[in-house]
C-alpha cells in the first residue's frame, strides 16, 4: 500500500466551503495525513505565504493535528486548520 501524494491546495476555489476568499490566493496550503504506529492517522500541514516565501505552519512547537481513527477526518482536520491559519495571517500578517 502507498501512501497518497500530498494533496496541494492553492487559492479560493480549493477551500470551498471554508470562508475562502480572493485575498487567499496569496497562501499555499500542503495537507496529508501519517498512520501512527498504533495504526491511527495524524493530519500533516504545511502552510506557505506566497509572497515572500514564509512558513506560517508547522512552526517549533506547532501541535499533532489528531489522532483521528480514519485518514479522511485527518485531513480535512489539517484542511481546516489550513484555512484558519490563513484566516488569521490575513487578519494580522506576521513579519
Amino acid at each position: 500500500m502507498s501512501r497518497p501524494k500530498l494533496r496541494f491546495r492553492d487559492g479560493p476555489a480549493s477551500r470551498e466551503g471554508v470562508g475562502a476568499g480572493p485575498a487567499d490566493a496569496g497562501y499555499r496550503i500542503y495537507s496529508t495525513y501519517r498512520r501512527t504506529a498504533s495504526g491511527q492517522y495524524t493530519g500533516d500541514l504545511k502552510v506557505v505565504r506566497v509572497a515572500d516565501a514564509k512558513l506560517i505552519y508547522p512552526f517549533d512547537g506547532a501541535p499533532v493535528i489528531g489522532p483521528f481513527p480514519v485518514a479522511q477526518a485527518a485531513r480535512e482536520a489539517a484542511e481546516k486548520l489550513g484555512a484558519a491559519l490563513v484566516d488569521a495571517d490575513l487578519r494580522n500578517p506576521e513579519p
